[in-house]
């Protein structure tokens, strides 16, 4: 009889003990009874645990988190799903970190007693409490008037001297690594406001205190010029075009010679009627209107590849990271050549486009490239545009990112059932409404200008986290010419 396929290699044959090596340690019984009585022994083995340890074992210099700031949780939600007209927009936790947070469920306050602690001013921190624990981020203006998950935690500073250290703090990889060994729970994992409470922070002096506030002040008030000025932009694009007739409609009608011309196409959704009339009101409002692949170099999605990770290899992006605002960029290519990784990097000025995932979700949005990107390997699950010279690449992404005149029009050619995708002939049909060139270079200024600004948001981040990370190894060196010794007197 033939062997049964596997899913994976057959695991060498063993004759004796070991069978697999554990990872092992012996630990003070006091540690096991003292605090929380934590008996989960990942806890006490993961590097974190190690980092707190060597914090907590310093004699001055450092205090919880909770003499710092002020940490709350709001109660469960279990809140009424209503229609948009009558609700307000609900972010789940992963939402909060989407460049573009956009509510998919609207809920009823007159049903939520603490409606009001669920809402998150600017500036305010937040961290993960569930899944993915111990990601923090800024809420900004973004956020603003949504109602927002219960698991995030809400992070305040009391005095807002300390507010960018605490922030750049809970960005560093040190104290994601406690909050992590902080954790509980077998397939979900969770981080109560306790735990982050008693988890170490070292003290620093006043000047860098006032250095990592105004850092965070600067990240703060890009991003919120990113959104405001993507939002100006596409306000600017829609007023250009008066579209008649478009609503969610239970069903319609197509005719055969539109399904069974061309590329022959069956799903519904490819003859929705409002992708027409769409295309009607950019006939009716603009010079001309042509093809995608008329104004592009080319519009192309790459190869696949095996991937293989680990540490030295170069940075990659998944479809999702293109989306988020700072994202973890956890992987690192090993398995491509340098001249391999060619076929997978991209140029700033391009347009980039999940083209495979739900149509709820990440597919069909786009985004403007920017060194940033350049600099890393990106999924072959991201289309290319390249623009020529025919056009600029942010008036491109003002109109192939606008949620309501573009973006249903690259979703419409979503194909498949479980995973929807995009295919590059299909995208290269979209049309693209043709304006003055004063009009196209004033919103290409507004989307470009945006696109900076994230960048320069993104990049304050990534070196708020650096030095934070490089203060707290001084610390731990014992080098203490940057810390002070104890809180001062209130």
């Amino acid at each position: 009889m033939a062997p049964r396929a596997r899913l994976s290699p057959p695991r060498e044959a063993r004759e004796s003990w070991p069978w697999h090596q554990a990872k092992v340690t012996a630990l003070s019984a006091s540690l096991f009874m003292s605090g929380e009585r934590r008996m989960e022994a990942e806890n006490y083995l993961a590097g974190g645990y190690g980092i707190r340890l060597a914090l907590e074992a310093k004699a001055n210099g450092w205090a919880p988190i909770a003499k710092l700031a002020t940490i709350t949780q709001p109660p469960r939600l279990k809140g009424i799903q209503v229609s948009r007209d009558h609700g307000t927009g609900y972010l789940a936790a992963t939402q909060v970190f989407d460049l573009r947070p956009v509510a998919r469920k609207w809920l009823s306050l007159d049903q939520i007693e603490f409606a009001s602690e669920l809402f998150v001013a600017n500036g305010a921190i937040l961290v993960t409490r569930s899944g993915s624990v111990g990601r923090a981020t800024l809420a900004y203006s973004a956020h603003a008037g949504v109602l927002v998950s219960d698991d995030l935690l809400r992070v305040g500073a009391k005095d807002p001297d300390w507010s960018g250290w605490l922030y750049g703090y809970l960005r560093s990889p040190q104290a994601r690594a406690m909050m992590t060994a902080s954790q509980y729970g077998h397939i979900i994992k969770h981080l109560e406001v306790s735990h982050l409470d008693a988890i170490p922070i070292p003290l620093v002096r006043e000047d860098l205190r006032k250095r990592f506030r105004e850092q965070v002040d600067l990240i703060l008030s890009n991003r919120c010029e990113a959104h405001e000025l993507t939002l100006e932009a596409e306000r600017r694009f829609a007023e250009l075009f008066a579209v008649k007739g478009n609503r969610v409609t239970p069903f319609f009608t197509a005719s055969a010679r539109e399904m069974f011309g061309g590329r022959r196409r069956l799903e519904g959704s490819r003859f929705d009627p409002n992708g027409d009339n769409i295309v009607a009101a950019f006939k009716r409002a603009a010079k001309e209107v042509v093809a995608l692949s008329s104004v592009t170099q080319q519009i192309f999605v790459p190869g696949r590849f095996k991937h293989v990770y680990g540490d030295g290899g170069t940075p990659y992006l998944d479809s999702a990271d293109i989306l988020e605002v700072n994202p973890d960029v956890a992987k690192r290519v090993l398995s491509l050549t340098h001249e391999e990784q060619k076929e997978y990097r991209v140029e700033s000025g391009w347009l980039l486009m999940p083209c495979s995932g739900q149509v709820y979700g990440n597919i069909g949005h786009t985004i403007l490239a920017t060194q940033w990107h350049a600099e890393k390997v990106l999924s072959n699950h991201i289309m290319r545009i390249c623009p020529n010279d025919r056009i600029r690449a942010g008036y491109l992404r003002c109109v192939l990112g606008h949620p309501q005149l573009g973006r249903p029009l690259i979703v419409r050619f979503a194909f498949g059932s479980s995973v929807p995708e995009i295919a590059p002939e299909d995208v290269g049909t979209v049309p693209v409404p043709r304006l003055e060139e004063s009009q196209e270079s004033e919103l290409a200024d507004l989307m470009e200008k945006a696109a900076k600004s994230r960048d320069a948001a993104d990049a304050a981040e990534q070196a708020l986290a650096q030095e934070s990370e490089q203060l707290i190894d001084k610390f731990l060196a014992g080098n203490r010419k940057d810390f002070i010794d104890r809180l001062p007197a209130t």
